[in-house]
């Protein structure tokens, strides 16, 4: 264990050493199996003022509003009539668990009605079972909204709304109840995946590694994954990660891409791109086709008709524009992705 340490130890200062301008690994790449998990549940927003659902049109929220009730021991009488429930909202909640949550923590919610709730504005959500793809229950929620947008309407039917008040979200409002498991610590080697596949960005990863760690010890799966190797012990692959993460990669350049536009003029262009010299024409040309009829009178006594005589006239007029020329642009070096917009010169 002493002598983990002393590597390690060593390890972060060498890192620090070669570190040069570039990208850290944990921004270009993720851990396989390290990722976050989706949420969804059902549930009831009570405390609404009056911006509830119409039950008549959305009789799911009456039968949910009816089971709640049971379990507390409050059945409706079958025969009390078409209950409305103005403050009563049915929504869908949703959240993502990060990875590594444990029991205990909270993770922010999102609540969207899914009736005809105007909106959830002043609501408080009651306790919702959240599952996960498998069906079972990693988190409950409950809480108090907030919402971002409102809306106001008059009497004589004049309404505004701003922003989308018939969703809000609860901070810290899941509690969670399981862990999801992961493959973390099995195995003796994790594979790292680039967040955008490139060879040349994999084989420098693999390069880095084996430079700083040994040779043998990453290995490129293909343009996207590298597979490294990785101590057995959980506490020893904390640390080994924390080294490899803190890593300073110089990312492979992306493809050259001109994106061009149309409608003001702009041109972008990417790493790499090389433009030729060239010559450009362009002007309008204007077309103008005038009718102007003339009629035909007859002689006297010649017992012709009167009739009506066409007669078009067509003008083509063209600008004249001259020819521009763009030289050679030069080519871009930087790793970001400059804007340029050249000037047309006229041709000599």
């Amino acid at each position: 264990m002493l002598k983990f340490k002393q590597f390690v130890a060593a390890t972060l200062l060498l890192a620090a050493a070669c570190s040069a301008q570039a990208e850290r690994l944990k921004d270009i790449a993720s851990i396989s199996g390290v990722r976050s998990n989706q949420l969804i549940g059902y549930g009831l927003v009570v405390g609404l003022n009056g911006t509830g659902d119409q039950t008549t049109q959305t009789p799911f929220t009456l039968q949910t509003f009816n089971n709640m009730l049971s379990q507390f021991g409050i059945k409706v009488p079958p025969g009390s009539g078409n209950v409305q429930l103005k403050n009563v909202a049915a929504v869908s909640v949703h959240a993502d668990l990060p990875p590594f949550a444990k029991p205990g923590q909270v993770v922010d919610i999102t609540v969207s009605s899914i009736g005809n709730s105007k909106s959830l504005r002043g609501g408080s959500l009651l306790m919702t079972p959240l599952k996960g793809i498998d069906g079972n229950v990693y988190a409950i929620a409950q809480g108090n909204l907030v919402v971002g947008g409102f809306d106001a309407e008059g009497r004589d039917g004049s309404k505004i709304t701003v922003n989308v008040p018939s969703a809000g979200r609860i901070p810290g409002g899941a509690s969670v109840e399981r862990a999801v498991p992961s493959g973390f610590n099995q195995g003796n080697s994790l594979t790292l995946n680039l967040n955008r596949p490139d060879f040349t960005t994999a084989k420098r990863i693999v390069d880095k590694v084996n430079e700083l760690l040994g040779p043998g010890v990453a290995q490129a799966v293909d343009g996207g994954s590298v597979r490294v190797t990785a101590p057995l012990d959980p506490g020893q692959r904390v640390d080994y990660l924390s080294i490899l993460e803190n890593l300073e990669i110089d990312p492979g350049q992306a493809v050259a891409k001109v994106i061009i536009n149309s409608r003001t003029g702009t041109i972008v262009i990417g790493q790499n791109v090389k433009v030729s010299p060239a010559a450009v024409t362009h002007g309008s040309l204007t077309v103008t086709i005038t009718e102007d009829p003339i009629v035909s009178q007859p002689g006297a006594f010649s017992n012709g008709q009167t009739a009506v005589v066409p007669r078009s006239r067509v003008n083509a007029q063209q600008e004249a524009k001259p020819m521009f020329k763009f030289g050679r642009a030069p080519r871009s070096t930087r790793s970001s992705v400059p804007s340029t917009r050249w000037a047309p010169r006229p041709a000599t």
